[in-house]
Parts: structure tokens; sequence; C-alpha cells
């Protein structure tokens, strides 16, 4: 109000999930961005697994566990390889693809025992491997009505060869060849849709950027994870295929009407 700003897009994940959304449009300033209920869906993957099985959302098998050996046990029962993952923010890099029982054992004692990612860490989901081509994709929101923003593939793993520890995003492109038109139907038909509406239908309805992580398999996309805002750095490779008349109708769009927009893309 000082400044005189009247619309504001958050871009961080750790203020949305802390509710600056809702403290702004409390102000009366237009926010882009989900409420502190809908950024949920980012803030905490263990709400994200339940909210999937609920709604029918494709997503890999799981455990979510508070304690450590009973994290450990579920692992020695399941077996390698394995995804341990820290419930909470933890900037990208809570996620342990291990490849080894003994690895799984080590990302626990990590997160649980010895506090690396703080209270992100102190809840954990254990979820199968899944095997195929990862990528992301990207839809605006407002909170009943959907715009697909197509898909983006970024560099995860530190090492050459897709080995060593995931990082938060080394560079990106855009668009993904995996990605083809038919798929983009079914990720919306699979993943964004039952979302949106499963959010609505729970008393949170979600508006802004719904950025879904995915595993790209056989039988079709799973969920990794969602994002609940651009992402760094794949907005990079996003925004710039945008035509720039469209823009205005983007900024139009932060009262919610988005029936009549259609994007469309740079060659």
């Amino acid at each position: 109000k000082k400044y005189g700003i009247h619309f504001v897009v958050v871009g961080p994940e750790a203020p949305l999930v802390a509710g600056l959304v809702d403290r702004l449009e409390e102000a009366g300033i237009h926010t882009f961005g989900p409420s502190q209920k809908a950024a949920a869906l980012e803030g905490s993957k263990g709400f994200t697994k339940d909210f999937c099985r609920r709604h029918g959302v494709p997503t890999a098998a799981y455990g979510r566990f508070t304690d450590a050996e009973q994290a450990k046990a579920f692992v020695r029962r399941r077996g390698a390889p394995i995804v341990v993952k820290a419930d909470g923010l933890a900037a990208g890099k809570g996620v342990t693809v291990a490849m080894t029982v003994e690895a799984a054992l080590a990302a626990i004692d990590e997160a649980m025992l010895q506090n690396r990612f703080g209270a992100a860490g102190a809840s954990l989901v254990i979820e199968e491997y899944l095997e195929g081509e990862e990528a992301s994709f990207f839809a605006l929101a407002d909170g009943t009505d959907i715009v697909s923003l197509g898909a983006a593939q970024d560099h995860k793993r530190v090492g050459d060869g897709d080995t060593g520890p995931n990082t938060g995003g080394m560079g990106a492109y855009a668009p993904p060849p995996i990605v083809t038109t038919a798929m983009a139907d079914e990720i919306l038909r699979m993943i964004i849709k039952p979302t949106i509406a499963g959010m609505k239908a729970e008393g949170a309805p979600f508006k802004g950027v719904l950025f879904a992580g995915l595993m790209i398999a056989r039988e079709g996309p799973k969920l990794i994870e969602f994002n609940t805002r651009f992402g760094d750095p794949e907005c990079q490779v996003l925004l710039p295929r945008l035509k720039s008349d469209l823009l205005p109708a983007l900024i139009a769009a932060r009262d919610g009407e988005l029936r009549n927009i259609t994007l469309r893309w740079r060659d």
C-alpha cells in the first residue's frame, strides 16, 4: 500500500505455504498464487499423496512416517530401489533416489535423526521407484477453469548420465519431445483436472500456476509431486514461448475468468 502496488505475483514456495496470498487479499490487493490451504499441494508431500489417493490421481505407491524405525522397517520390506522424501519444503533437495537399501536407511537417518532438512524432514514419504522419463507440466487455474501452459524438462541429477543426488534443477528446455499433444491431453485428463476439481470439492480452490512433476511411464503419466508456482529454471523457458499479444489477457485473468483465453506458442 505504501508503494501503490496493486497486483502481486508470489514467486517462491515458502511465502505461499506461509499464507502470503491470504494476507494480501485480506488487504484488498490482487494476488496471483494459491491460498495457504491450496499451497499444501507443495508444502506437504504427505498431504499430496493422500489427496491423490482420495481423487484417483495416478502416483507411486507410498508410506508416511514420523518414526525412523518404522520407516526403516518399511524400506527393508519393500527393498530397493526406493525413494525417500522429506515431507516439507527442502528447496528441491529433500529427495533421495536410493538404489540400495543401505542408501535409503542412510537417507532416513539424515532426515529424521541428523535433522538435515530441519522440520521438513521430521515426517517422511517413502515411495516406490518409478521408471520412465521425467517431465514438468504447467497449467493456469482460477479455482475452476484450467489453461495449459505446456511442458518443460530440467536437468535434475548432479552427475553425467543422470547419476548422483537430485538438485533443484540445473537448466531447462521446452518443449520436451516426450510430451506430445496426445500425452498433454492425457496429463490434463488424469492429473490436472482431477486435482483442480478435488481441491475445489475440499474447500481449497486452487488458483495460480499448478506445476506437476511427472514420470512418463509405459502405462501413462504418474505424479511425482506438485509445485504451486512457476518453477525455476522451467519458467525461463516457458514464458518466452508465449506470444506477447496474449500477456494482457493473462494479466486480466487475475480476476478469475479463464474460459475465453487461448494460449498460442512461438515456433
